[in-house]
């Protein structure tokens, strides 16, 4: 296991430089991505270094906790929050690093999982060989990951979803999938340059090279595919950590790990 000594990571949330501090710095961003989130300088810079038109983007395309752009995922977690009035039921935020050398991009919150805990990958099946993992290459704190309060850190390593909603029967819609990408589009735009992505799935996969503005054909989806995108950066994918997928041995632990293996030696 390597050991990452690095700052811990903001609470989900938090913004560098809100203490009072003006914080500031350059992000190479892709010059195949959307040309108004390549003009962005950093997601997280001081907004009055950013022209109008540019901030505009970043702030509508940001997360927004309280998304309703897709009226089926809206009214699906309106019944959710009757059903289950202690559930966060929302958009799910990343969680992690907010410098990571590694995102990883999953599908979408699961019913008693994420949308449950409003964490990533938190308290579902899903997460068990996920954080188990990240634990054995030193990006998290803890093999487990139970609640969003506790204690467990990401260092070098941040985890979204290519949607941010509980999709019903865990399948989002295409229009639900290309409606949250822009969303996806600015957390790509603010990663470091040297950051690799990991795509959870064929649904992630193609959801990142939408986001970077590639051809879908030209990166097909395969297990521990590896590919560097015209930008620079590079692109590594696995089938999902899912209980399906896990309990059926289409992905064991030694495939999971195997990944990680390839992004670690690079």
């Amino acid at each position: 296991m390597r050991l990452r000594l690095k700052a811990p990571a903001a609470p989900m949330g938090s913004i560098p430089g809100r203490s009072g501090v003006s914080v500031s710095h350059t992000i190479q961003v892709s010059p195949f991505m959307h040309p108004a989130a390549a003009a962005i300088e950093s997601p997280i810079q001081n907004a009055a270094t950013i022209n109008a038109p540019h901030r505009a983007f970043c702030m509508s395309n940001t997360f927004d906790p309280n998304c309703r752009a897709c009226p089926r995922l809206a009214t699906f977690l309106d019944e959710v929050r009757v059903r289950h009035p202690d559930y966060h039921a929302r958009p799910v935020p990343a969680f992690g690093d907010p410098e990571p050398s590694l995102l990883i991009v999953g599908l979408a919150p699961g019913m008693h999982g994420a949308n449950r805990s409003g964490r990533p990958f938190t308290g579902d099946y899903a997460g068990v060989l996920l954080y188990e993992t990240l634990h054995r290459f030193g990006y998290a704190s803890a093999p487990v990951s139970v609640s969003r309060d506790d204690g467990l850190q990401l260092t070098g390593c941040r985890i979204t979803n290519a949607v941010k909603c509980l999709p019903p029967a865990n399948k989002p819609e295409p229009g639900e999938i290309r409606e949250c990408n822009r969303y996806l589009t600015v957390e790509l735009a603010g990663l470091p340059q040297h950051a690799s992505i990991l795509a959870l799935g064929l649904i992630a996969h193609q959801a990142v090279l939408r986001a970077l503005g590639c051809k879908l054909k030209d990166y097909p989806f395969g297990h521990a595919s590896d590919y560097r995108l015209p930008d620079g950066r590079r692109l590594v994918s696995s089938y999902h950590c899912s209980r399906y997928n896990t309990q059926t041995r289409r992905l064991t632990p030694d495939m999971f790990r195997a990944v990680f293996e390839r992004l670690d030696s690079a």
